[in-house]
């Protein structure tokens, strides 16, 4: 999100950020953060953001890690750090450890979210952490002839215990233990208690914290959003991929199947990664969804008001002829618009012309921060076809400033004779616009 160095920039911004504060108040965010965020003091800036989602109503589920303080402890103590395919064995000696360390952790973080200084982000913040045994574990046992011991995997999530604690305006804070009926404590991982919550409770988002930016292609450009089978083929692609993405986008994968809205891998290390991913369009990490959040649709007349806000920067440049409210809504069956996650972000308009076999294609828009997406060439396609399934032959299109993008697509420059005889009649000399036609 760009920097704002004037009042006009900073309405502007908060304007653009209020949808999204009213679509997640009341939602319920699990976001996971391993224990580095407070080894290397960055957590203090990650409280600022917390407080802010929970001053915006939003339920939080906070699930930290410890890995570099447990490996502390087991370094002061000289126990040797075991792992057996890339999970701790967990001995208890090493449990010890992970008590201590997490315990250790968990009072630090409860007294950050405790702030309150005066002229600072967690002024008046009033944070109430909830913390119990809301996480039923069992062990994971024997692999491959190895006894993990205590080393656990999330069995069961008291779901009405952690729903009773946010309805109560809490932020519930879990660690990477969990316990058993027979009264023993298991370590987890940060991965499987923030999935297994996440997936218990429904919850709309599962955020998780890592090293890198998110999901890269072979050429190292952010992949800025998935569907799961998406995800499915880059973790099945023969390429190295970082650990991180190898530990986080599985539990994406499976936290999207089982039903939870949207999972955000993002960078740890970007300061206000959080807010940024949350509060902006296209974010700064890799969104894993269950399917593709496009719609391609017909426009309805509740849509006016979205067409109308995407119109109205190309009606003021001179791009698009100036539409009113009332002549929007009397044509509102020939739109159709295209929804990013419940957002219009493009619109056009079809206007057949059945006694030449032809349709002109109008009021073509795409929101400017989604023009590099492929959106207007998605439209212009679908708008072919139902040009085409009316047994139309050509589609042409009048325009001032558009010319290139247009030409790039097949289309080709004629004159006024090629417009039908109706359209024709109405042509405005004045604005000039350009004809382009392209067979369908």
């Amino acid at each position: 999100m760009p920097i704002t160095t004037t009042p006009a920039d900073f309405v502007a911004w908060f304007r653009s950020v209020a949808p999204y504060i009213n679509s997640f108040r009341g939602k319920t965010f699990v976001i996971a953060f391993g224990g580095e965020m407070v080894e290397d003091g960055k957590f203090v800036a990650l409280t600022h953001d917390f407080n802010l989602l929970a001053a915006l109503g939003i339920r939080l589920v906070l699930v930290h890690g410890a890995r570099p303080q447990i490996e502390q402890h087991l370094a002061r103590k000289n126990l040797e750090d075991s792992y057996h395919q890339g999970i701790r064995l967990t001995d208890a000696e090493t449990m010890q450890c992970v008590k201590e360390a997490v315990g250790r952790v968990r009072v630090e973080i409860e007294a950050l979210l405790s702030m309150g200084l005066a002229n600072s982000p967690m002024a008046n913040a009033d944070i109430r952490v909830a913390g119990g045994n809301f996480i039923t574990a069992q062990p994971i046992g024997v692999i491959n002839g190895v006894d993990l011991q205590h080393t656990g995997s999330v069995r069961k999530v008291d779901v009405a215990a952690l729903n009773n604690r946010m309805n109560f305006g809490e932020v519930v804070l879990l660690s990477p233990l969990g316990y058993s009926p027979t009264g023993e404590v298991f370590n987890l991982t940060l991965e499987d208690v923030a999935t297994a919550t996440a997936i218990a409770l429904d919850a709309d988002k599962l955020v998780f914290l890592m090293d890198t930016d998110g999901v890269q292609d072979k050429k190292e450009t952010l992949l800025r959003e998935l569907t799961v089978n998406q995800a499915q083929a880059v973790l099945s692609a023969t390429r190295t991929l970082p650990d991180d993405i190898n530990l986080f986008l599985p539990c994406a994968i499976r936290a999207c199947e089982a039903g939870v809205a949207r999972t955000h891998l993002i960078s740890r290390h970007t300061d206000g990664a959080v807010l940024q991913e949350l509060f902006s369009d296209e974010g700064i990490g890799t969104m894993v969804v269950e399917s593709t959040l496009n719609t391609l649709r017909d426009a309805s007349i509740e849509d006016v008001g979205g067409i109308l806000q995407l119109l109205r920067p190309l009606e003021e440049q001179g791009i698009l002829v100036r539409r009113s409210r009332e002549l929007l809504e009397r044509e509102i069956e020939r739109f159709v618009v295209l929804e990013h996650d419940h957002r219009i972000v493009g619109c056009a308009a079809l206007y057949p012309f059945p006694d030449e076999a032809a349709a002109e294609l109008a009021c073509l828009a795409v929101d400017a921060q989604c023009r590099d997406r492929g959106y207007g060439e998605a439209i212009l396609d679908h708008m072919a076809d139902m040009a085409k399934s009316q047994k139309l032959k050509k589609l042409f299109v009048l325009t001032t400033r558009t010319a290139h993008w247009f030409l790039e697509r097949g289309f080709k420059e004629s004159d006024v004779t090629a417009l039908p005889a109706q359209k024709k009649s109405l042509y405005n000399y004045q604005r000039k616009s350009k004809v382009f036609v392209r067979k369908i």
